[in-house]
């Protein structure tokens, strides 16, 4: 058990004193995650509540489509990206393999399933009552739409912290589309992968402090944002 202590006050010397490796990782995830954020944002809200507010033929069908697509392997995910961008693919010339931009695209697409199927399943469980208020009050159909959007707009929240709990901790896509160069498209997790199997205890214990850091940061501020509009 020596070597985990020792791994653990060594992992709290390299995040005190800013180690360069350490930090570089740190780095890139936050890039990664805050593009990859972006998009999967952009178009996932969205393109969710459409599916959960208006009703159109196939809509049951497409919300199947979307469901199953939450359990999407990464593999398949990184596999499919991969092909589109790599030299050989149909997005060769945009050179996007082995970049933080190539890994954003393989992120957001995981990221997208449960961004929509979660804020379509935010839009559902509004009460019937507050759509017929809103009628009654004579609210056009976009400012229904807005007013539906702001009330559910916690649960529109708890999509983004989930997707981000998907994408920061994946590793089968960074791998495969960023090659895990150092001090480029190094992540916290494929540096923890690396290094662990390296026998660099204490730079993979570094480097999950700081995930877990930032993980907790952002459920703590959405917490307190809750507190406050409460």
């Amino acid at each position: 058990m020596n070597y985990i202590s020792e791994g653990f006050f060594q992992a709290i010397r390299l995040i005190v004193f800013m180690d360069e490796q350490t930090w570089s990782a740190v780095i890139t995830t936050i890039r990664l995650t805050t593009l990859s954020m972006f998009f999967s944002l952009g178009i996932g809200i969205p393109l969710g509540f459409m599916l959960g507010y208006f009703d159109f033929p196939g809509r049951r069908g497409l919300r199947t489509i979307v469901d199953t697509m939450l359990a999407l392997p990464t593999v398949v995910v990184g596999l499919l990206v991969y092909s589109f961008i790599s030299n050989r693919g149909p997005l060769g010339q945009w050179r996007l393999l082995f970049t933080v931009q190539g890994m954003a695209i393989g992120q957001t697409i995981l990221a997208l399933p449960i961004v929509i199927a979660l804020s379509a399943s935010a839009v559902e469980s509004l009460e019937e009552r507050l759509r017929l208020t809103l009628r009654t009050l004579g609210a056009s159909g976009v400012r229904m739409a807005v007013t539906c959007l702001y009330e559910c707009r916690f649960a529109l929240l708890v999509a983004a912290v989930t997707a981000y709990g998907r994408i920061v901790a994946e590793v089968g896509v960074s791998m495969m589309l960023g090659g895990n160069i150092k001090w480029h498209t190094r992540t916290i997790t494929t540096a923890i992968t690396l290094e662990t199997g390296k026998g660099d205890f204490a730079l993979g214990i570094a480097l999950g402090l700081l995930l877990l850091l930032m993980s907790f940061a952002l459920n703590a501020g959405l917490s307190c944002l809750k507190r406050r509009e409460a």
